[in-house]
């Protein structure tokens, strides 16, 4: 029976034959040979043995999809969504309808282990990504802050597991050239450490009418140190050392007609860009003791981030606006977890975090020659404490119970000036100032019932409330939009989890219903911004369906499929606008992706391996507003690679894209309504060298 769990476990990746299944708990990933595979997990069960909705994608499933950002999950991911929004500063997640456009994301993000606790930081390559992993719907009971959505895990590996070096040469369409490295290795038993680093440019997809320029340019670089200890028989030492640097132009926005669904040019006069530096720093230490394990992550994180656009994004030099955002976030997480056989389970555990935020926003009004720099100064701090219980009643049936206690306050001193000229920024006198402070409590817990018929098939139920804080508004029109307050929802879940035909079939169905309260919607007000405001009541219902199938030998298929129904039960958005019954804007009422890929291993003796995939992604129908009256219809994009390994060396090309398909990706209107399109037909090529 144990063999035939591990099989299961191995099915997504077996038939890309690469010779490693690769697991991950949710501190430390760890990868071995095929025989010797072992399950590891702190927080939470292997995934087939998780009563939550998740999705786990192995560096196969990765390099095979040619995914590259982790924005590109929500083509692979039922029910996800992260709407190219102009550039990596703006990455809102949306899982099952719930998400925000502004004010702090509403899923976890985490790479080893490691909060990346803003959206700004959200954004990166997936170079040297070993897995992913999606839990849907809320998860706060175990996870750091804001987790009403779910949770990204991203692991690499350990030079304890794997030792080797990897290069990447990479070359496509637009210019983008790619260049990365990575080195593991493992000095004694005790020691070991790994370096990687990358170079990505791309010389932009999309030119601005007014000069003929690209619009959308990217350069990035990236360099990572990790050094592992094992100073005693039961502990393990990680500490964590990070740099990116980001560089683009940003914001693609043409004037779009809804009734003809076409986009016009991208016309306005002043280069928009993003600068973003990110320094994540982490140190883990780990206890693996005989009764009990002790997991501590400490994480410091700094972002450095500036944005100047082109607001009116039209030839007329009108408005200009500069923003700069500083955050010295520092988070500390500890965790006791039961290890013992009997049928009682438990886990402990406390997490803290400290967020330094610094904001200035210049708002340039050219014509009428002066300048409004508002200066912002929010610290946040938060302590949560959580405790989860396993029952095993009888047989395979068990219950677990979750229960989070959040405690956080917030300090905001605002102050805003105008100054004599556009470009002046002697500020002088402030002309409105005010200081605030709130605090928030919460509980959250989680209920599940689960029974497991074997190891390879269970059926579950569970209930979870989830909750995001509130907060300040960085525009506003009156004193009483200066705040917002918390939301929260209850998330409904049944699935079944199974493999079937001799494990050649693994399948995962779920059922969800989510009831929200005091969702937080951002509102553009014309002239001001985005101003947050809690509406009354919505709901979002649907399903979720992955499989995977291995019909013949060097055959693997790959299904995924998300509905969602998410509408407004109850908004008044004033006395003479309604937008109840509307549907939510930002969730695609279906997502699909369906991919195939087929392995050859030639006779002769210079190719091992051959792979050739392709797969076709959907999605749509996304409503963009609140008012329902532009949408996106359904679209479908084609892909397809090759890769043949050689020895140490693996040649591969692809295309994205294929039927170069025309649709959005992003919609919002002033006095005019503006799109951004998808990326084009690309193709690309690649080689990788290991050693």
């Amino acid at each position: 029976m144990k063999s035939q769990f591990l099989y299961l476990l191995m099915l997504p990746v077996c038939a890309f034959a690469d010779g490693t299944v690769e697991l991950a708990d949710t501190s430390v990933a760890r990868h071995m040979n095929v025989d010797e595979v072992t399950v590891v997990g702190f927080k939470q069960d292997a995934p087939a043995k998780e009563a939550l909705s998740v999705t786990s994608l192995s560096a196969a499933n990765i390099r095979q999809a040619e995914m590259t950002s982790i924005k590109d999950l929500g083509y692979v991911v039922p029910n996800f969504f992260i709407p190219e929004y102009g550039t990596r500063q703006n990455s809102p997640v949306f899982v099952r309808g719930v998400g925000a456009k502004t004010n702090g994301p509403t899923v976890g993000f985490y790479v080893d282990g490691v909060p990346h606790m803003e959206r700004s930081a959200f954004d990166d390559d997936l170079f040297d990504v070993s897995s992913l992993e999606v839990l849907r719907g809320p998860q706060g009971t175990l996870y750091g802050r804001n987790c009403i959505g779910g949770i990204i895990n991203a692991y690499t590996r350990s030079p304890f597991d794997y030792q080797g070096t990897r290069v990447k040469v990479g070359y496509g369409s637009y210019n983008d050239i790619v260049v990365n490295a990575s080195h593991y290795n493992k000095l004694n038993e005790k020691l070991a450490f790994a370096v990687n680093g990358s170079y990505h440019h791309n010389d932009g997809f999309f030119r601005n009418a007014y000069d003929d320029s690209k619009v959308d340019k990217f350069n990035e670089g990236f360099l990572r140190g990790r050094v592992f200890w094992k100073p005693a028989e039961h502990w393990t030492l990680i500490a964590d050392l990070s740099y990116r640097n980001s560089d683009q132009g940003g914001y693609p926005y043409a004037t779009y007609n809804p009734e003809t669904r076409k986009t016009g040019d991208i016309n306005y006069n002043r280069y928009s860009s993003y600068l973003r530096q990110l320094t994540t720093a982490g140190f883990n230490a780990r206890y693996e003791g005989q009764k009990f394990s002790f997991n501590s992550q400490t994480a410091y994180q700094y972002i450095d981030d500036n944005q100047g656009i082109d607001q009116d994004f039209m030839p007329n030099d009108l408005n200009w606006v500069n923003q700069r955002v500083r955050q010295n976030i520092f988070s500390e997480e500890l965790t006791l977890k039961s290890k013992t056989s009997g049928c009682y389970q438990w886990m402990v555990g406390a997490f803290f975090f400290s967020d330094s935020y610094k904001k200035s926003t210049y708002i340039h009004y050219i014509p009428k020659n002066y300048c409004m720099p508002n200066l912002y100064d929010s610290p946040t701090r938060g302590l949560s404490v959580y405790h989860q219980s396993s029952l095993r009643i009888i047989g395979g049936l068990n219950v677990k119970l979750g229960l989070r206690f959040d405690y956080e306050h917030a300090k905001e001193n605002y102050e805003a000036y105008k100054t004599a000229s556009a470009f002046d920024r002697t500020l002088g006198t402030p002309i409105d100032s005010y200081e605030s402070r709130l605090n928030f409590t919460q509980l959250t817990p989680k209920f599940a019932l689960e029974y497991l018929f074997n190891d390879d098939e269970m059926v579950y139920a569970s209930v979870a409330r989830g909750y995001k804080t509130g907060g300040f508004n960085s525009a506003f029109t009156s004193d009483d939009e200066r705040t917002f307050d918390p939301e929260y929802n209850w998330n409904y879940e049944v699935g079944f989890k199974g493999s079937m035909l001799d494990h050649t079939l693994q399948a995962d169905l779920t059922l969800f219903y989510v009831d929200w309260r005091h969702q937080q919607i951002a509102q553009t007000v014309v002239g001001v911004g985005n101003i947050t405001r809690n509406a009354g009541h919505s709901d979002s219902k649907g399903v979720e369906l992955g499989l995977t199938a291995r019909p013949v030998q060097p055959l693997t298929l790959r299904l995924s499929y998300g509905y969602t129904y998410a509408r407004f039960l109850d908004y008044e958005k004033s006395a003479t606008v309604s937008y109840t019954g509307n549907m939510l804007p930002f969730v695609p009422r279906e997502t699909l992706s369906f991919r195939g890929a087929y392995t050859i291993h030639p006779c002769c003796s210079a190719i091992n391996r051959i792979v050739l995939s392709a797969g076709v992604n959907g999605m749509g129908k996304i409503y963009w507003n609140e008012d329902n009256a532009v949408y996106q219809p359904f679209y479908t994009l084609l892909d397809a690679k090759v890769s043949v390994t050689s020895g140490r060396l693996t040649w591969e090309a692809w295309g994205k894209n294929l039927t170069n398909t025309d649709y959005l990706t992003y919609y919002f209107k002033t006095n005019t309504g503006y799109g951004q399109q998808g990326r084009p037909l690309t193709f690309g090529t690649s080689l990788i060298y290991e050693f």
